[in-house]
């Protein structure tokens, strides 16, 4: 029998293409893909669809910027407060862009807001992550990939909100300056190479721009790729709910189901992004002016995701940070916020799938989610970051505070220096004791079921109230997690009474895993469960009760 060709030119394309590539094959494996249905999910999803924007709105961009910062005069006809005025090449093609160029003005407002959700969606995202575990084994290449992801992220936001040449991105170039000449013995030498000479040089704007439209996204398109090759090649994780388990996944097919939400979702995300370009204003860089070394413009702050490092630094004490060893200057007051801060706590976020996995001693495959409260110290320290982070972009807006509410700078700078050691370590107690009960909640409901509200009394007086029993699903939503027990390690003295080798290092594990997992609340056993459900006397009122109000083992005695 002849092999049936397709009649229509898609269909004929298609054939023609699958003859010389067999990529119906790859086709065929990607629509089959089964993916979860969770809002969740498409956290992701906005920051891909956030960065389509991003690249087409700065594909035109491109076109009518000029990224130099030769002198040239204004000749514009608005605003007419800078017609005539000296300025660099930068700064003068983007406020000719912004009032001369058809549409300028609003694929700069798309461009920047599309940053701003951007970051703020990949944020999320890795939050998500961290909270619900899905960083563990086999995903712990795809979560550096993220992370890498955010880091690269930070630098393009950075990158292009410096090629104005405005007063406000030249001060945060100038602070970039100082904290890396602060790097001990090379920072001079870095800052020169950098700026092209001492600050701020010719070339510092050229260089960025080829950051901002050619390494960086190339970079980024390429770990997309990576992080998407990654995500389809392993199971799709998903939360723990009914047939669920670590060896298959419940959702909906790639095509046409996901197919058609990923389409919907990029038009939404499109849409509104445009909405927000149009109707909301940002990065006036006219009323800030070009930018002059000799000002500096108070009540500015950078952009959101890089008020952490500019409120570290406010935070920061001057006097007493300085120090000279060996004739070289250790500027503290800067290393510490602008570097070692930010590079700790990347290098703990980079660490911790291993970390947890270590102190854990768990290194099996997983693709059902954990609930955040059945890991309360992993939730706890997420919780402290994002109490930290708040704190300092607090500590940014310092100036912006104390003229608003008529405060004293000084008084609230000392107050956030104060809350930025007393925040997250109570964010984190409280996090974690609120995890804990919230187990011993889930643990109440699994032995004993809901309060139904039915109280029944007995002929000799007692009264008790009828619960209505947990349905298998819930019972095994609220069972089915592991319960980790710190590490048990060998002793320190052999069978021969000598000191064993690789003691203190698994003691020092040890202390960790106890830290991570010495408080829990053990879920409940089937026996527990059996025994919860036998009451005595209440038996006679389960039998006697109509089955939607209550089942076996529905009866629990208040006391």
């Amino acid at each position: 029998m002849a092999k049936q060709r397709p009649t229509t030119a898609l269909g004929k394309t298609a054939d023609y293409l699958d003859q010389r590539t067999t990529i119906g094959v790859l086709v065929k494996e990607l629509a089959r893909k089964v993916f979860p249905d969770h809002w969740s999910f498409m956290l992701g999803e906005i920051a891909l669809f956030s960065f389509i924007v991003l690249i087409a709105s700065g594909f035109f961009l491109t076109m009518f910027f000029e990224p130099s910062m030769a002198l040239v005069r204004y000749e514009g006809d608005y605003p007419a407060a800078m017609h005539g005025q000296l300025m660099s090449a930068a700064f003068s093609s983007t406020v000719n862009m912004s009032f001369e160029v058809r549409g300028g003005m609003l694929m700069r407002q798309i461009h920047h807001w599309s940053a701003l959700i951007f970051v703020g969606s990949i944020v999320v995202h890795m939050f998500r992550i961290f909270f619900t575990g899905a960083f563990r084994k086999p995903r712990e290449i795809n979560y550096l990939v993220g992370l890498t992801m955010l880091i690269l992220a930070l630098a393009a936001g950075f990158t292009g909100y410096s090629l104005p040449d405005d007063v406000l991105s030249g001060n945060g170039l100038r602070i970039i300056d100082g904290v890396v000449k602060s790097i001990p013995v090379i920072g001079s030498f870095v800052s020169m190479i950098v700026f092209g000479g001492e600050f701020p040089g010719q070339h510092i704007i050229p260089r960025l721009f080829t950051l901002h439209i050619f390494v960086i996204p190339g970079l980024l398109i390429a770990l997309i790729g990576l992080h998407l090759f990654l995500m389809v090649l392993q199971k799709h994780t998903q939360y723990p709910g009914s047939g669920r388990t670590d060896r298959n996944v419940v959702g909906y097919p790639a095509a046409p189901v996901y197919v058609a939400k990923m389409t919907g979702n990029f038009f939404i995300i499109a849409g509104v992004l445009t909405l927000m370009g149009a109707t909301m204003a940002i990065n006036n860089v006219w009323n800030y002016g070009p930018y002059d070394p000799s000002p500096v413009s108070a009540g500015t702050q950078p952009d959101w995701y890089i008020l952490f490092v500019d409120g570290a630094l406010r935070l920061m004490p001057g006097p007493g940070w300085e120090w000279v060893i060996g004739g070289y200057t250790l500027s503290m007051n800067l290393l510490i916020p602008a570097l070692i801060l930010p590079g700790i706590l990347f290098t703990l976020l980079g660490a911790w799938p291993f970390l947890e996995a270590r102190v854990t001693g768990d290194h099996r495959e997983h693709h059902v989610l954990d609930r955040p409260r059945n890991r309360p110290v992993r939730t706890g320290i997420g919780v402290a970051l994002f109490v930290a982070f708040v704190i300092c972009a607090l500590a940014a807006t310092n100036d912006l505070i104390a003229t608003h509410f008529s405060l004293s700078i000084f008084a609230i700078t000392w107050a956030l220096r104060v809350l930025i050691f007393v925040g997250p370590v109570f964010a984190f107690w409280v996090t974690k004791r609120a995890c804990l009960g919230l187990q011993r909640k889930d643990r109440e409901l699994v032995l004993h079921g809901h309060e139904s509200g039915r109280i029944v009394r007995f002929a000799n007086g007692e009264y008790v109230e009828v619960h209505t029993p947990l349905d298998p699903q819930e019972v095994w939503l609220r069972t089915q997690h592991d319960v980790p027990r710190p590490l048990e390690i060998k002793p320190a003295m052999d069978a021969r009474g000598v000191r064993r080798k690789g003691y203190r290092s698994d003691r020092r594990w040890q202390k960790l895993s106890e830290f991570f997992y010495e408080d829990r609340v053990e879920r409940a056993t089937p026996a527990e469960l059996a025994a919860a459900h036998s009451h005595g006397k209440h038996d006679e009122i389960e039998a006697k009760a109509p089955a939607a109000v209550t089942g076996s083992g529905g009866a629990h005695r208040k006391k």
